[in-house]
């Protein structure tokens, strides 16, 4: 199995649209594009799961630079996911008050 990162995909694009895409190299295991959980939008990028290794590099090689729906795609192997590094959730620190004489 081969999992496949396709970046840079047109915010229309959809699960079936880029299950389309690459039926053209070979059998489509999963064609997943992400969403963002607070706007319910596409974040411009998704993943594609090939059975046959082969199949995937010849996709791979055929799409990736290629434009599609005004867009210049980024097509390669997906890196493994890595978990977050543990942090405050992006909401800094720091102290209150106004500042100012009371």
């Amino acid at each position: 199995m081969t999992n496949i990162y396709v970046g840079n995909i047109s915010f229309q694009t959809s699960d079936s649209d880029l299950e389309q895409l690459f039926a053209e190299f070979g059998q489509v295991d999963r064609a997943n594009v992400v969403i963002d959980r607070q706007t319910g939008r596409s974040r411009g990028f998704g993943f594609v799961e090939m059975a046959n290794e082969a199949e995937a590099q010849k996709a791979i090689s055929e799409l990736n630079g290629k434009e599609i729906g005004g867009r210049t795609l980024t097509v390669n192997i997906a890196r493994p996911r890595t978990d977050r590094p543990a942090g405050r959730g992006g909401m800094g620190g720091g102290r209150g008050g106004s500042g100012g004489r009371y």
